[in-house]
């Protein structure tokens, strides 16, 4: 072998646009776009120091240097072979989302809404200890029900069960 033929054959491959990889980015940028904007219509109530529309903005900054590092990623083709995504996880995990916000609107409160979030998520990741993951979601959402009630005095929605407590 000569050295101009190992050199042609190393020669690397040009890799093509990845364009859910451009897709993804220009979703992380409008996403930062818009907590930028809602923050800027938040009323400031301090007179000096930081307010609360200052999180958003840090947030944002953030998800405006993920998207320019996807982008950049996605133009030269670097990003990782994606997996194939499993259709029934996604559902139970949606469920899980649709069951959480109609649990709190119902007015079940807290607890049970994050639980029950809780058990599909677990199921969609391929527990199948139902009753186990109950339990420990109970006694996990609970806990953190009365750290933030009790030690921040912060109001989460609160339902039958929180009101025993």
């Amino acid at each position: 072998m000569t050295l101009d033929s190992a050199s042609s054959d190393s020669a690397p491959a040009r890799r093509r646009v990845d364009a859910a990889g451009v897709v993804i980015a220009l979703v992380l940028a409008a996403l930062a776009a818009v907590l930028v904007w809602d923050s800027r219509q938040l009323q400031t109530t301090t007179m000096y120091g930081m307010g609360p529309e200052v999180m958003p903005v840090v947030i944002a900054i953030g998800l405006g240097l993920l998207a320019i590092g996807n982008l950049i990623d996605a133009l030269r083709g670097n990003l990782p072979a994606r997996e194939s995504a499993d259709p029934k996880a996604v559902l139970l995990i949606l469920a899980g989302l649709a069951l959480l916000i109609a649990i709190i609107g119902l007015g079940g409160g807290f607890i049970l809404a994050t639980s029950a979030l809780f058990v599909t998520t677990s199921r969609a990741f391929g527990r199948r200890a139902i009753l186990v993951d109950t339990a420990i979601a109970l006694v996990m959402t609970t806990l953190i029900y009365l750290a933030f009630d009790r030690l921040l005095t912060l109001s989460l929605p609160a339902g039958p069960l929180e009101r025993l407590l």
